[in-house]
């Protein structure tokens, strides 16, 4: 299982790894450095969210863990795992159209609203680590 014990950590090549959704009680970890910005991450088994600068870039409901975090400027990618299906915000630019992709097939394109937030639901229970990405 790929929950991040450490709540958030810096990966080789830039990436992140954050959350843990096997956790009973509400932890979390503030103004954790990487690459220049302040991360802050929350987590317990019904919710995980990750904001930089105070900023939103991530949230889950239920919690997950999510390994390989990785932000370009044209979109994102991570692996995420959690026990039950799951429902994802991710913050991207505003009013913007993109192409999503789980475990590597396209499911359509979205468009982000005017807070930059992208809603998709991922199917997780009994599938293990799952791969997402965001294209524009």
């Amino acid at each position: 299982m790929a929950v991040v014990e450490e709540l958030l950590r810096a990966e080789e090549g830039g990436a992140i790894s954050f959350g843990n959704h096997r956790l009973a009680q509400k932890a979390k970890l503030e103004d954790f450095k990487h690459n220049g910005d302040l991360l802050k991450v929350k987590t317990y088994k019904t919710m995980t969210k990750l904001e930089r600068n105070g900023e939103f870039v991530y949230e889950s409901v239920p919690g997950t863990s999510v390994t390989d975090f990785r932000e370009t400027e044209d979109g994102i990618s991570f692996k995420v795992e959690g026990d039950e299906d799951a429902q994802l915000i991710v913050g991207l630019q505003d009013e913007t159209e993109y192409e999503v992709f789980i475990n590597d097939e396209s499911i359509g394109k979205m468009s982000t609203n005017v807070g930059g937030k992208l809603n998709l639901s991922v199917e997780l229970a009994g599938a293990g680590e799952v791969s997402v990405r965001v294209v524009k």
